[in-house]
């Protein structure tokens, strides 16, 4: 490769020296062996020169170098006897051609790996020798280690084409030449693709191929022949044999290597690239060059590839992400002395990839304005910079002499035993052996110009990023860019309040490959990385950030589109804070937001808090949303978003304090109302298309239990009774297909609740209870009006009386609506005996108290003391207070206004207000918990967000008070209900 050819023995005196006395007894004994088998070495030791204290030396100071000629004298005996290159060369070429069929029979898969591996040893030995001798440059050493590097994987590349042409799985143009024209494109990377490859480095490759190439029977098959084919090349390359390995192989740097195959097609990479490419792989495809396969095509992806390494233009985000790159691999922070021992030459502060990295930054900015800046080599980058006047000369001078120098550290580092290290040693002895092996006199000596050295790196580049603590922002490193994680943003995750750092730089990271639809585009994920360290500050204060943060990538994970939500919550703090008390306080909430994004849209309504969810509110935007619907499945559809969408939105109100439990019931209630009114209008047009019009007939629908008495919770059915009539003379519908009443109203009732309670792609719009309507489940479902009446009057216990006196007609017929408000007046307004309600009543409490006895104290429903006791003490009161002589009309009440109307002239005042009270606390608490979680509540496993809204709700310090707040009321209601639920003998 160079101008002349080198000789081994070419080597002056003292270049290096031994290690120490008893090494270099034990490398002249090892020599003495080999002489045995080797003329030539035998011939080195019987008289004193240079070459033969130079060999000793080295064995001394590498005892992987020393246990190799052992192995193989011959490769000694070529080093001390014959001129360098041509060795090396040939070496090459053994390496090259170990794909190629003898006497017509390729050889087999072994057969290449031994080629491969004894060219290797062969390679690495000489080289290092050339290296320590000081006749080869560590420049000379990188390049016939690339050069070595693509003869292996280009000879690999060739032997699996060949051996996919033989077993029918390809068609190649020419076996002779098995990569050409095959669409198959092997780019190295990194080191590998600067012709930069140090003493024991790992190859970075990626491979990409043109399904269309015509080589594959079925180009379908594409991915799963050209995986299995990386695979054996990974294992042909780094498998550890008796002959060694050639080069352990990383094909990581591929487009999003984590969802993946080992090969990507042309068209998804550039996709990829044009769509979702990250700027720290920009900064990998500098140096990226064809090493294998079909070279003319490689280069032609490339070419196509320049408009995404080399920009024309750089916008101050894609400035900050380039500067992020350097955070991700920088270990330490630049604070503090350099150490030399333990010191990562390559990663550590001042250390190679600083100066790579200098470079390359300044190359991503200008070369797509500047053309000659594009060069692969650091060396040629930095000279180029100079050339351009990016760089001071005398700069670019300076780095690549500290560059050069590090390297031969590195190389020496990796020659004492062929490891891919790149620290050096801890101990005094070790140290002292790279010193030697450099030609310094001691390890004092040598540590003074390393640290030379690293300084002046690592004052250049501080100089070039010296805006890198603004970057960082003053919380520490948040850097996500790259496969690896980032120590400083590790720490900084960890003291936001992230248990997991790890994991969560990992969610992180997805995020940033564009994985997610919502963070695809280039400018969304600019956004994103604005909003960073606002979201992950946000999150760390949730206390159960890594919770939190989950539930926010599931949210993204089904986001259509990011862009416009990560612009806004940048313009708009409280939108942020919105989010993250979703994520942190409501695991209810954020699943729904995760399984039906579109739910969110409403959030970004700037009028959102200051609107009351009013019924004529609700109404409106409901009238506007169903306007469109054409048909009725459609019309259901947009029902279905409706109520997702507004149960949401008054949640949100809810969970933020907005409006009050109270209010929230309430909101809920006038939601349902208009939704069953809607489907029952629609289920009624379908019902009259397919039967006509019944003559005569009217359609109601009464709401029971919460939906009658307007406190339906986030997670709430519906109660409901359907009451229907008809003229009494006719005997079917009047349509094509006439059906009898019986027939005729149960289809409406069966539609009504198909529409709202059947699973559909959008969900369900309510799920529906018809339990309470007469003679319960075995009742028809629809039940006409004489008949309700009629049972009401004289079969109906006492707990369907209770259940009426919460009955609250929803919608239908008007004339329809006023009987049946009639008939539950009248039945309500009927005398009874005190004393028998009071037993039935207190009897039915019993009842469910054995049968259904409360999960905890969180239970509020059914706590001895709870909503039920209370609902009961207001429901008894309705029952006997025409026997009282209080005459109150309570239709359409809540159970707290009917305690206000009932209760002053029914109840001792003191526990009129102990009930409020309680019915005040239990509502707000459970109007919040069935909010924010699906099943029963509990603490210890609560979020800590939502720990403080329930605190914070019944207007407690921490959740032990507000424990015994709820053991204090529900005691006092128990008693209430005591003395109020009994025969009235004193009355």
């Amino acid at each position: 490769m160079s101008g002349k050819l080198s000789r081994l023995d070419a080597v002056k005196a003292d270049v290096i020296r031994p290690l120490n006395q008893a090494e270099l007894k034990a490398a002249t004994a090892a020599l003495k062996d080999m002489g045995k088998t080797e003329p030539a070495v035998a011939d080195l030791l019987t008289k004193e020169s240079p070459l033969k204290d130079f060999i000793a030396a080295a064995f001394t100071l590498s005892p992987y170098l020393r246990d190799t000629a052992a192995v193989s004298p011959t490769l000694l005996a070529t080093a001390i006897g014959e001129p360098l290159e041509p060795a090396l060369e040939q070496l090459i070429d053994s390496a090259r051609n170990s794909w190629r069929p003898k006497d017509g029979k390729a050889p087999s898969e072994n057969e290449v790996m031994t080629t491969l591996r004894t060219a290797r040893r062969g390679l690495s030995f000489l080289v290092a020798l050339a290296d320590l001798a000081r006749i080869f440059s560590a420049r000379d050493t990188t390049r016939w280690l690339s050069a070595f590097a693509d003869a292996s994987v280009a000879a690999t590349i060739d032997h699996l084409l060949l051996a996919g042409h033989e077993s029918g799985k390809l068609k190649l143009a020419d076996p002779a030449e098995p990569s050409k024209g095959s669409g198959l494109i092997v780019l190295g990377m990194g080191k590998l693709g600067g012709r930069e490859l140090n003493y024991s480095s790992d190859i970075d490759i990626v491979v990409f191929y043109d399904p269309e190439a015509g080589i594959l029977n079925d180009p379908f098959d594409a991915s799963e022949i050209y995986g299995r084919m990386m695979r054996r090349l990974i294992r042909i390359l780094q498998e550890r044999t008796a002959d060694g390995y050639v080069f352990r192989t990383d094909l990581r740097l591929r487009p999003d290597p984590g969802s993946t195959p080992l090969a990507v097609s042309l068209d998804a990479a550039l996709i990829y690239y044009e769509g979702r490419g990250q700027n720290w792989e920009r900064a990998a495809f500098i140096k990226a060059r064809p090493v294998a396969g079909d070279i003319a095509a490689g280069d032609n992806f490339l070419r196509l590839l320049i408009p995404f390494v080399f920009r024309k233009y750089l916008d101050y985000a894609a400035i900050a992400d380039i500067h992020s790159i350097k955070r991700q691999i920088h270990v330490h922070k630049g604070h503090g002395a350099i150490a030399v021992k333990g010191h990562d030459v390559k990663l550590g502060r001042g250390g190679i990839r600083e100066i790579e990295f200098f470079a390359q930054t300044q190359q991503l900015i200008a070369g797509g304005r500047m053309p000659p800046l594009r060069a692969r080599e650091t060396e040629a980058a930095l000279a180029a910079l100079a050339e351009a006047n990016w760089i001071a000369p005398e700069i670019a001078a300076e780095l690549t002499g500290c560059y050069w120098f590090l390297r031969d550290v590195e190389h020496r580092i990796q020659m004492v035993h062929d490891e891919q290290t790149h620290n050096l040693p801890e101990t005094d002895a070790e140290l002292k052996r790279i010193a030697l092996m450099l030609g310094f006199a001691d390890a004092a000596s040598f540590s003074a110009r390393l640290e030379e050295v690293l300084r002046t790196v690592e004052r250049r580049y501080a100089r070039l990023f010296e805006q890198e603590a603004k970057l960082s922002g003053g919380d520490g490193n948040l850097v996500f860019t790259g496969q690896q994680d980032d120590p400083g943003t590790l720490e900084t995750l960890a003291s936001l309040g992230f248990e997991r750092p790890a994991d969560m730089s990992r969610v992180i990271r997805t995020w940033h490959y564009g994985r997610y639809r919502a963070t695809q585009s280039v400018e969304a994920r600019e956004r994103l990385t604005e909003l960073m360290p606002a979201l992950l500050k946000a999150f760390g204060e949730s206390k159960r950030a890594d919770e939190a943060l989950l539930r926010f990538d599931h949210f993204l994970k089904g986001l259509p589109a990011g862009i416009q939500l990560f612009s806004l919550i940048g313009n708009n703090p409280p939108l942020l804070a919105l989010i993250v008390t979703i994520m942190s306080s409501a695991p209810r909430l954020a699943d729904i937001v995760a399984s039906k994004p579109h739910v969110f849209d409403g959030m970004l309504d700037p009028g959102l808090m200051a609107e009351l969810p009013t019924r004529g509110y609700l109404s409106q935007r409901l009238t506007t949303f169903i306007g469109g619907a054409r048909a009725y499945e459609e019309l259901l559809d947009r029902l279905r978003i409706f109520a997702a969408e507004q149960r949401f939105l008054i949640g949100i109100r809810l969970l933020t304090g907005a409006i009050s439990g109270v209010e929230a019931a309430r909101a809920f209630t006038h939601l349902a109302d208009l939704l069953i009114e809607a489907a029952l209008k629609a289920v009624t047009a379908e019902i009259t298309a397919a039967h006509g019009a019944y003559p005569g007939g009217r359609v109601a629908v009464m709401g029971m239990g919460k939906l009658g008495s307007f406190e339906l919770t986030a997670g709430s059915d519906v109660d409901l009774i359907l009451l229907y009539d008809y003229d009494g003379d006719a005997m079917e519908s009047e349509g094509p297909k006439p059906i009898d009443s019986t027939r005729y109203f149960t289809r409406i009732t069966q539609r009504l609740i198909a529409a709202l309670s059947a699973p559909m792609a959008e969900g369900v719009i309510f799920e529906v209870d018809l339990r309470l309507r007469p003679s319960g489940n075995k009742g028809p479902v629809a039940t006409r009006i004489n008949a309700f009446s009629k049972y009401q009057r004289e079969e109906a216990w006492t707990w369907e009386h209770m259940a009426l006196t919460r009955a609250r007609l929803v919608c239908g017929d008007e004339s329809l609506v006023n009987e049946a408000r009639d008939v539950i007046g009248e039945v309500l307004s009927a005398r009874r005996g005190v004393g028998k309600i009071a037993k039935d009543v207190a009897e039915m409490r019993a009842l469910i108290e054995k049968e259904k006895p409360p999960r905890d104290i969180w239970d509020f429903k059914l706590i001895p003391g709870g909503l039920i006791d209370i609902e009961f003490i207001a429901q008894y009161l309705r029952l006997i207070a025409p026997a009282e002589g209080v005459e109150v009309e309570t239709f359409g009440f809540s159970t707290a206004e009917a305690l206000k109307a009932l209760g002053g002239r029914l109840m001792k005042p003191g526990d009129l207000d102990t009930c409020l009270e309680a019915l005040r606390l239990f509502t707000e608490l459970s109007q919040i918990i069935r909010l924010c979680v699906d099943g029963p509540f509990d603490p210890k496993d609560a979020p800590a967000g939502l720990l403080e809204r329930v605190c914070r709700a019944g207007d407690c310090p921490d959740i032990g008070t507000l424990e015994g707040e709820i053991k204090r009321l529900s005691k006092a209601v128990r008693e209430v209900f005591g003395r109020t639920v009994t025969p009235r003998a004193d009355r």
